[in-house]
């Protein structure tokens, strides 16, 4: 085989590892926004259904200090909510960033790239 030739074939593998790599690391990017779309969607709802039970409670209170206390423990669960689920979609974007940065790591791997120039 002549070195055109075998340069030429390692081209084109190359070429299809490179592609293969994109192709799977934008598989695991399409889980990932799958999966933070479905925990928005289920925060957004208990959200709604805590904000409505609590109004329902402003509205059966019976004097001035209660609807406040019933405020103050609705703002401070809410608070505790909202931090508690920014921490959990912060977690999930670096799990799926990694994820769908694997098969390009591996791919580079692979092709022989230094380990400091595909980190950096």
């Amino acid at each position: 085989m002549s070195d055109t030739q075998r340069l030429n074939d390692d081209v084109q593998r190359a070429s299809k590892n490179g592609f293969d790599a994109a192709a799977r690391s934008f598989g695991e990017a399409n889980r990932g926004f799958q999966a933070i779309a479905a925990e928005i969607t289920a925060y957004s709802k208990q959200s709604f259904e805590d904000g409505t039970r609590a109004f329902q409670q402003l509205l059966a209170a019976k004097s001035l200090p209660q609807v406040i206390e019933i405020q103050s423990q609705y703002a401070r669960m809410a608070y505790e909510a909202y931090v508690a689920e920014l921490s959990k979609l912060g977690e999930m974007y670096v799990g799926f960033t990694r994820n769908a940065y694997k098969p390009v790591q591996q791919a580079a791997a692979e092709a022989g790239v230094p380990s400091r120039v595909r980190s950096g």
